[in-house]
């Protein structure tokens, strides 16, 4: 155990939320709610504003749209937020080299090993107010959640207790009366199965957990379970702040805030994680080999399972088949807490048409997940007037460019009207906002889908702070972070 609060945990607050309402000027105070916008889509993160609705993460967009219907629903931007979090975490390395990330939008850092020796409670408060405005300034406004504490634990609660924009120091030897009042559900791996075991043993809040004897938990929840709850209801926590190193894979994956029984909605997320490494498969010109998926289960139970390809692929239809059918090879009726996809065995090249042939049948599967995966784009803009027209149908000797897709919030440009946002698209329209983060509210103009003078465009409005070949950040999938196209 530290004798002093010197590992900060720092969370920015609804982070993919928060970067739309910083580059979308019209939807600040508003509801906005990020991730798969498709009638089989998950949430990634919603405003606070979208919360008091009851909208979540990892939450159906389904029923998040019935709960919200008057909330912004856009696709991820990930240009955009990985140039945040690069800024982010350029900031927390000033503070310290141990930072460890954990996503885009949350890092610990061992101030310990940074160049202060005044690490009091006082000392430490003071640089933590210091950091939040640093992170104000260089993301363009956003807010961050920040705990200090003895360990990753007491860090990690403290901050999740001061969001949203807030600040605890938990000093040495007070971590008891923190943490001893507070529901066991506040301890990281009590999710709704465990707590409900805890509870038929007359155990409700941590205090309760941390006197219980050891031999009692290792009887209700297993060996391992029992013995690691034991320890985090005392505080301890030995957990050191570890820097990412070059990975030899690439994965995501999602810790859910409630267990998860639905398989349509299990396979919407490993439909969501496995286009996201495929995501960056394709910009790091990477393939690889060994298809995995992890899942969690309700009682900290892990299991693994890989599929061997004949040569690398980056094809995403190819990873979604994979993953699907591995998703499928571990019972899951008891809920899961945890879900990942990764890619190992990694290669610079791709065996092209690894499965050119005999797709036949998968051909539909294909098309399905890709639906999954996909903003619906006609879901985006209900309200948009229809296109009437005539098709003329090619001939079979013409050459057809395929129909130009537009997501929710994505980035454009008008060679006339500037910079904006797709605000909505369906029947061959494609209604645009133009605004950014610089400008007030803008005006709304709708176009054909094919306009010529309408493209994508990626602002490259955030530095990166120089080009550090591994800043722990493209390995990394926001684990509430879904995309979740």
């Amino acid at each position: 155990m530290r004798r002093e609060p010197s590992i900060i945990h720092l969370d920015l607050d609804a982070f993919f939320a928060a970067v739309e309402q910083r580059d979308k000027p019209s939807l600040r105070g508003k509801p906005v709610i990020v991730g798969g916008v498709g009638v089989r889509g998950v949430v990634a993160t919603a405003s606070y504003e979208a919360r008091k609705f009851g909208v979540r993460s990892a939450m159906r967009t389904a029923e998040a749209r019935a709960r919200c219907p008057h909330a912004a629903y856009l696709s991820g931007r990930f240009a955009a937020y990985r140039m945040t979090s690069r800024a982010v975490m350029a900031t927390l390395r000033e503070l310290s080299p141990l930072v460890e990330p954990v996503s885009f939008d949350e890092a610990y850092v061992d101030l310990a090993a940074g160049p202060s020796a005044d690490l009091s409670p006082a000392a430490i408060e003071r640089r933590a107010h210091e950091l939040k405005e640093r992170v104000r300034s260089v993301t363009g406004g956003l807010t961050a959640s920040v705990g200090a504490g003895t360990s990753k634990l007491v860090a990690k609660i403290a901050s999740d207790l001061r969001k949203p924009d807030g600040l605890l120091v938990v000093a040495a030897g007070t971590e008891a009366d923190l943490l001893h009042p507070m529901p066991v559900s506040r301890i990281p791996g009590v999710g709704p199965a465990t707590g409900e075991r805890l509870r038929r043993v007359g155990i409700h809040t941590v205090g309760e957990l941390a006197r219980a004897a050891e031999s009692d938990l290792v009887a209700a929840l297993g060996q391992a379970h029992g013995h690691s709850l034991a320890r985090l209801a005392r505080a301890e926590d030995d957990r050191e702040v570890v820097p990412l190193r070059e990975s030899k894979s690439v994965s995501a994956e999602d810790t859910f805030e409630r267990d998860i029984v639905d398989p349509a909605l299990l396979t919407a997320h490993v439909d969501r994680l496995a286009t996201r490494v495929c995501e960056r498969l394709i910009r790091e010109r990477l393939s690889g080999r060994t298809v995995t998926v992890k899942i969690r289960l309700f009682d900290f139970t892990t299991y693994t399972r890989s599929a061997t390809l004949a040569g690398p692929t980056d094809d995403v239809r190819v990873v979604l088949r994979l993953a699907r059918r591995l998703l499928t090879e571990v019972d899951t009726s008891a809920g899961v807490r945890l879900l990942g996809v990764g890619v190992s065995g990694l290669a610079d090249w791709v065996q092209e048409d690894l499965f050119a042939s005999g797709m036949g049948e998968e051909a539909t599967d294909t098309k399905d997940s890709k639906d999954a995966v996909e903003a619906e784009n006609a879901e985006g803009d209900r309200g948009a007037t229809t296109f009437q027209g005539t098709e003329t149908a090619a001939s079979p000797t013409q050459e057809v460019e395929p129909p130009r897709r537009w997501s929710p919030g994505q980035d454009v440009a008008h060679t006339d009207y500037g910079r904006g946002w797709v605000w909505g698209a369906g029947q061959r329209r494609v209604t645009v906002r133009f605004e950014t983060a610089e400008t007030p509210p803008g005006p709304v103009r709708t176009f054909a889908s094919d306009d010529p003078d309408l493209a994508p465009y990626t602002p490259l409005t955030w530095p990166s702070y120089g080009e550090e070949p591994d800043d722990g950040l493209a390995d990394l999938a926001p684990r509430r972070r879904p995309p979740y196209l």
